[in-house]
């Protein structure tokens, strides 16, 4: 009977940690963020930079690219430029030809003396070849995975680093939404080849980029990366505002939900949101439909048939109906994967990066959004996204109604595990 009493108390304690995954912050943000002032208004740029953590900044000059064949050329080009120190950090990384692209260029720095420092999210590199890590690793690469799966992390193995940062010289920067695997290749017109977009910064922020990656970079390895390789003095390299904030279970867990609320709180005429993966909770839901009362156009866009995590299309359908009852205009992409993690409001204000609008971005990732505080970008991003929904269909409120029932039931079962979707 012993043998029985330690299994039971073994499992049980297995169960109780595995339940540690389930687990968001103690304190959350409760009460709606009413409408205050415009994102036009200073006091709207006043606030996000006190309550999300750095400052606004201005001299940065950000450049959208769009889709592998633009993206990955300008990554691998910045990498091979790169004359004191890499910083890169990301989720995915699978083996294939971009991602041998990319350890093959990263080697090569790494050989000529400079200081390459990689992180790669332990869940998120399960596709990729150990050779690939040995050869980095024996060029001289310092390579870590982001939390591996050990007995006493287990509690916390569903917090992952979905960030995805690249900072060459302390002087270039990238972000957005792009992994290094092979379906990002390409210019995304096929079900192969995924629709995205990446960023290109120069600028003060880039330091704000490099803090960023420092910020996981220390928890795993103990290590600052510090020094003119990493933060040289920077100028200014154009006329856009923005700044760089980090999210995660362990620090600052609800300065993304914040940054959202703010934001859409603050819209006076247009939100324009495109998302991946579209799982907000009800604050996020009241948000929008508070914005709609204020005659606010809200046009969401989200991926149609060819999406990654048909879970996620499921969950997300449940609250569909009350944005389309409320006047929001939803749009379902067609060719391929919609990768896109895009906010633009009233053609002042945008929020790129990692950061997918779903309750597992913003309580339980390791995530890094870029705002840029710019007419011009915002109008250009703006051309992007109307682009993008002429490749869409618009989906109605009547489509809501009329789904299939087994939607409907599969929506429920999800809902005790929408936070981890």
């Amino acid at each position: 009977m012993l043998w029985v009493i330690g299994a039971t108390v073994l499992a049980t304690g297995l169960v109780l940690l595995l339940l540690q995954n389930f687990k968001t912050p103690e304190k959350s943000l409760e009460r709606k963020v009413e409408h205050r002032y415009a994102v036009s208004d200073l006091q709207f740029r006043r606030e996000m930079s006190v309550l999300l953590g750095p400052a606004i900044v201005g001299g940065n000059q950000v450049t959208a690219l769009q889709n592998g064949d633009e993206i990955f050329p300008a990554m691998l080009q910045a990498i091979r430029s790169a004359q004191t120190s890499i910083t890169f950090e990301t989720f995915i990384y699978w083996s294939g030809d971009i991602g041998e692209a990319f350890s093959q260029a990263l080697s090569e720095r790494a050989r000529a003396g400079v200081a390459v420092s990689v992180t790669m999210d332990w869940v998120g590199t399960n596709k990729m070849e150990q050779s690939l890590l040995d050869s980095m690793q024996a060029a001289g690469v310092q390579l870590h995975r982001y939390r591996p799966l050990n007995w006493y992390n287990i509690g916390r193995m569903n917090n992952r680093t979905h960030r995805k940062l690249l900072v060459v010289d302390g002087r270039i920067g990238f972000t957005g939404g792009v992994g290094i695997a092979d379906q990002w290749t390409g210019d995304g017109g096929d079900p192969d080849h995924w629709r995205d977009t990446h960023f290109r910064i120069e600028g003060p922020v880039v330091a704000q980029l490099q803090a960023a990656f420092n910020d996981n970079w220390i928890q795993t390895t103990g290590q600052v990366l510090n020094g003119p390789s990493y933060f040289p003095a920077l100028t200014e390299e154009g006329e856009m505002d923005a700044h760089v904030f980090v999210a995660s279970p362990s620090g600052g867990s609800e300065s993304m939900h914040l940054m959202y609320l703010l934001a859409i709180a603050a819209a006076e005429e247009t939100i324009d949101l495109a998302a991946a993966y579209f799982v907000p909770d009800s604050m996020l839901i009241d948000a929008l439909i508070a914005a709609l009362g204020r005659d606010v156009r809200v046009r969401i866009l989200l991926p149609g048939p060819h999406i990654d995590a048909v879970t996620v299309k499921i969950a997300s359908k449940s609250d569909w109906g009350a944005l389309l009852g409320a006047g929001a205009e939803i749009h379902v992409y067609q060719p391929t994967m919609l990768h896109i993690k895009l906010l633009v409001i009233d053609a002042e204000f945008v929020s790129v990066g990692s950061t997918n609008f779903d309750m597992r971005s913003i309580r339980l990732n390791d995530e890094a959004s870029l705002n840029i505080y710019s007419n011009n970008f915002a109008t250009q991003m703006t051309e992007v996204f109307e682009a993008d929904l002429l490749s869409a269909e618009p989906y109605s409120l009547a489509d809501w109604k009329s789904r299939p029932w087994r939607e409907k039931v599969s929506e429920k079962i999800l809902v005790p595990i929408r936070s981890q979707l």
